[in-house]
Order: structure tokens, then sequence, then C-alpha cells
């Protein structure tokens, strides 16, 4: 198998996906309740955790996925934090932009940064800051706690309890 094929197409896609979620994130500067834009910061995440996971780099697989799981939580209560949560979710951008480049020069993974993957897991606290309706809040503080999330459980029939409380599966 060439991998240096496979490489570059993990290179092209990733800085398009890293592209689509700066956009998104400068309207979520200004708009921090516009919910594409949540879900397309969720959606790029998702799709550069499942490339990066493929090809061995383990660093932004797991960098990838706590930006993910920060994203599912503010999905659930449909906003993300003005200062705080654009900040760490900028900073995660600029980390995964930092991994990318490493592959681009390198071709080899990128290092572990440990500091940044624990930085962007959810605080369960969060979802009590934001949350307006206590039995959301409870879900999905019971959910960041345990590091659970709906894409990465082992039986699919089984359903985090914030997959029914989301807008979406509410017709929002």
């Amino acid at each position: 198998m060439d991998l240096a094929k496979y490489r570059n197409l993990f290179l092209e896609e990733a800085t398009e996906h890293l592209a689509e979620m700066s956009r998104a994130l400068l309207v979520l500067e200004k708009s921090p309740d516009d919910g594409e834009s949540i879900d397309l910061v969720f959606r790029m995440a998702h799709s550069i955790k499942g490339m990066a996971g493929s090809l061995g780099y383990d660093s932004i697989t797991e960098v990838s996925h706590k930006l993910e799981d920060r994203m599912d939580t503010y999905r659930a209560v449909g906003r993300v934090e003005v200062v705080e949560g654009i900040a760490m979710l900028f900073r995660g951008l600029d980390g995964l932009e930092r991994m990318v480049e490493v592959v681009r020069e390198t071709g080899e993974p990128p290092p572990p940064d440990p500091e940044l993957a624990n930085a962007l897991s959810p605080d369960p606290e969060l979802a009590n800051a934001l949350a307006p309706d206590p039995e959301l809040a409870n879900a999905l503080a019971s959910d960041a706690s345990d590091g659970a999330s709906p894409e990465t459980e082992e039986e699919p029939e089984k359903k985090s309890p914030r997959r029914s409380l989301t807008p979406r599966s509410r017709g929002v």
C-alpha cells in the first residue's frame, strides 16, 4: 500500500476541513448560537478524527476527538460560550493545524499534545453553565464526566441521554 498517496489525500482534506472550521469559528464569535456553524465544526472535527485514525496519526485523532466531544456539548445546548469557549475552540484549531503541518513537513505522525487534549475535554460543569434545562445539564454533565460520546460507544443501539435531548432530535 502506498501510504504517501493516502498521506497526501489526508493533508489535502484536513487542510480544507481546518479552513472550514476556521470560517465557522469566526461566525461563532459573532453569533455563538449559530447551529449551522456549531454542526460544521463538529462534523469537520469528526472527519479529521476518522482520517487521522485510519493513518495512525494518534495525536491528531485524540485532539480532534476531544474537540468533537466539546462541540457535541455545544450542539446539545445550542450555543458556544462567548469568551472562554471560542478561545478554547481556536486553541484546538491552532493545535490541529500545527499537527497537520508536522505531517506535511516530515511525513511522520506528530507528537502527542496531552495538555491540549486535556484542555479541550468538556468540563462536566460546562453543561450546567450553558444548558437552561436542568435535565439536559445533568445528562450532559454525566456524559462529560464519563468520557462518553455517542459516536464512540461500543454498542450502537445504546444511546447517550444527550442524543435524545439535542435540539436536532426535537425537530429544531
